[in-house]
């Protein structure tokens, strides 16, 4: 029993090795969208879609000022 020598295993105590295992497996499980993290702000031309979208600007609006962003 080798790697079991007085509960120890790989001279790591067991508990050690399963605290280990829980806090990898809540890193991996934790949702990256966290209220209050920081977030990469939206780009202009996300704006424009969101506008296009709610009715603040018409069609040929859209597509005027879509081209006057991809041409900068």
């Amino acid at each position: 029993m080798w790697p079991f020598h007085d509960f120890y295993f790989f001279g790591m105590h067991l508990i050690w090795w399963i605290v280990f295992c829980i806090v990898v497996i809540w890193i991996f499980i934790t949702p990256y969208d966290i209220p209050g993290q920081r977030r990469r702000p939206d780009s202009p031309l996300d704006t424009l879609k969101r506008r296009l979208a709610s009715g603040d600007i018409s069609e040929d609006e859209y597509w005027h000022l879509k081209r006057i962003l991809e041409n900068e």
